[in-house]
């Protein structure tokens, strides 16, 4: 532990279960001096874990609809009461798609499903960052962040409509960014992450095979999820502070790759079984 946000308020997002990559963020802003409070819907909590790492980090649950304003208001309003002051940090760590949840195809969607699917995965940053921007409710040079995910960018068929969640998540974080950092000196960005093993990321078909794709594929492998929590930690830091509305790749070099030789051997291993 190296104290790298010391004195440092944040706001974490998303946290399900010991697999939740914001259930991992916590624990490494935790270990390096932050204080926090846990939120995600009332729903979620019921069947999560959440309250169990408000117990081990000494962090106050806040249940709270990611996709209602006035909860928002109500979540940062407490956050800053019980922290007392403004926040350094807010990470947004939510997605989901009713249309993969019911298996429904790309080219099949319901589109009242869809438009759920937005409103959670991606308007709801938008929401959060607005109420933010309006209380006033962050720190100069605060940090923001979303996870992301490469779809964003390129084809991934099952993935459905998430793809354009993440897209419109990405477009939402330089443009919110410009204004935050203009009005408030505040910076914007979101981490694409590798396909990680978590309860949302296992629940997408041929998960298992593509997870192994893009480890072979990557030069680094994939990047975990505590890897990711730690690339986190130094995106709320002040060694970071002058990094804004960005898409920042964290997945072991996949990005960048067109094709790597040990994706043969799948292939293969795939022919021959």
């Amino acid at each position: 532990m190296n104290n790298l946000l010391k004195g440092k308020r944040g706001v974490i997002f998303g946290a399900l279960d010991k697999q939740s990559i914001a259930w991992k963020v916590a624990e490494h802003c935790v270990a390096q001096g932050a204080t926090i409070t846990l939120t995600n819907a009332p729903a979620a909590l019921r069947f999560g874990q959440l309250s169990e790492l408000g117990k081990q980090l000494n962090a106050e649950v806040i249940p709270a609809d990611a996709t209602s304003v006035e909860d928002m208001e109500n979540l940062f309003e407490k956050s800053m009461e019980i922290l007392g002051g403004k926040l350094d940090f807010v990470l947004h760590s939510i997605g989901m798609s009713v249309n993969i949840r019911k298996g429904r195809e790309y080219t099949n969607l319901n589109y009242e499903w869809m438009k759920k699917t937005y409103d959670v995965s991606a308007i709801s940053f938008h929401k959060m960052m607005q109420v933010l921007y309006k209380m006033d409710a962050m720190n100069e040079f605060g940090s923001i962040l979303a996870l992301s995910y490469m779809a964003a960018q390129r084809v991934f068929p099952d993935y459905s409509e998430m793809a354009e969640s993440k897209s419109l998540l990405e477009s939402y974080a330089r443009s919110f960014g410009y204004h935050f950092g203009t009005h408030k000196k505040v910076r914007v960005n979101t981490i694409s992450q590798s396909p990680t093993v978590t309860t949302a990321g296992s629940g997408v078909t041929g998960f298992d095979l593509f997870f192994e794709y893009s480890d072979k594929m990557s030069p680094l492998g994939n990047a975990s999820a505590d890897a990711c929590a730690q690339y986190c930690a130094m995106m709320f830091s002040d060694f970071t502070k002058m990094v804004t509305m960005q898409n920042l790749y964290h997945d072991g070099g996949f990005s960048s790759m067109g094709m790597n030789p040990a994706v043969f051997d799948i292939v293969v291993k795939k022919e021959d079984g």
